[in-house]
């Protein structure tokens, strides 16, 4: 069994500082095989708030797997955001932005859905599916595939926001390709279940985690998530901070079914 713990959304800029210990001792506990983040490191892309991200990823003992927000990018100076859009994400978080990690039971693939001409949208463009593809034909078919984005392809119900332009089309060549999970931020809501879009009658996972360390709460508590992946089940915990404890603790849980996509269970 492998162990991944999924963080999204820090916001270093407009984060709660009294939260980043327990955040940090936490995920260390848990001893994950990786820790995967799913954008907006920083709130506004300033070099001081991309170093705060830097600091606090070199505090965390397992490997980091990162992809750029639409926050990691400059919003109030176009010049460098249109020419130099990653250049200060290279340089504090990591210069490949659609890395890759394996082990024995899964492979994660990042991919990069910010597009710097619209900074709130994001994009999925043919080559970045094509690169998530041939990372996922790479690998032995028996390993789960666990793609990590920063937009999400499906939003839930309550949400009023839209999914970026041609997420389903994007997501059914995802899935076709034998996406599993897919891990999400953006919206500050936690959220999993799975995809309604299927590819040959299969579907996927849909986990958002809300924010682990931002202010901007939008009515959830901070959370992340710590997702377990067997042969042949996929279960996820939900953790989130408790204001009276001081702690990240597990509040709710849901167990699916890897080969049939289903969800089988559901626990808070």
């Amino acid at each position: 069994m492998s162990t991944l713990v999924h963080l999204s959304d820090l916001h270093f800029g407009k984060d709660r500082p009294d939260l980043l210990e327990p955040l940090l001792s936490c995920v260390n506990e848990l001893n994950p095989d990786i820790v995967a983040i799913s954008g907006d490191f920083t709130q506004r892309a300033r070099r001081s708030q991309f170093e705060e991200a830097h600091n606090f990823i070199q505090r965390i003992n397992a490997p980091v797997l990162g992809v750029p927000g639409n926050h990691d990018v400059l919003l109030d100076r176009p010049f460098q955001r249109f020419f130099m859009p990653w250049r200060r994400y290279r340089k504090w978080i990591n210069a490949d932005l659609t890395p890759r990690y394996e082990d024995d039971d899964m492979v994660v693939i990042g991919i990069n859905s910010v597009d710097r001409f619209s900074w709130q949208t994001g994009k999925l463009t043919e080559g970045r599916i094509a690169h998530a593809c041939k990372a996922m034909d790479d690998t032995a078919a028996r390993k789960a595939r666990v793609l990590v984005v920063h937009h999400p392809l499906e939003h839930p119900n309550h949400t009023k926001k839209k999914p970026i332009p041609g997420a389903e089309i994007a997501l059914e060549k995802l899935l076709s390709c034998g996406a599993n999970l897919i891990l999400s931020g953006h919206l500050h809501t936690w959220h999993a279940e799975n995809f309604t879009v299927e590819s040959g009658g299969t579907t996927a996972i849909q986990l958002h985690a809300g924010t682990s360390l931002s202010s901007r709460v939008r009515g959830e508590p901070n959370d992340f998530n710590l997702v377990k992946i067997s042969d042949d089940q996929v279960c996820v915990d939900r953790l989130s901070f408790n204001e009276d404890k001081r702690v990240f603790e597990t509040t709710e849980a849901r167990t699916f079914n890897r080969a049939s996509d289903h969800q089988i269970s559901d626990e808070v």
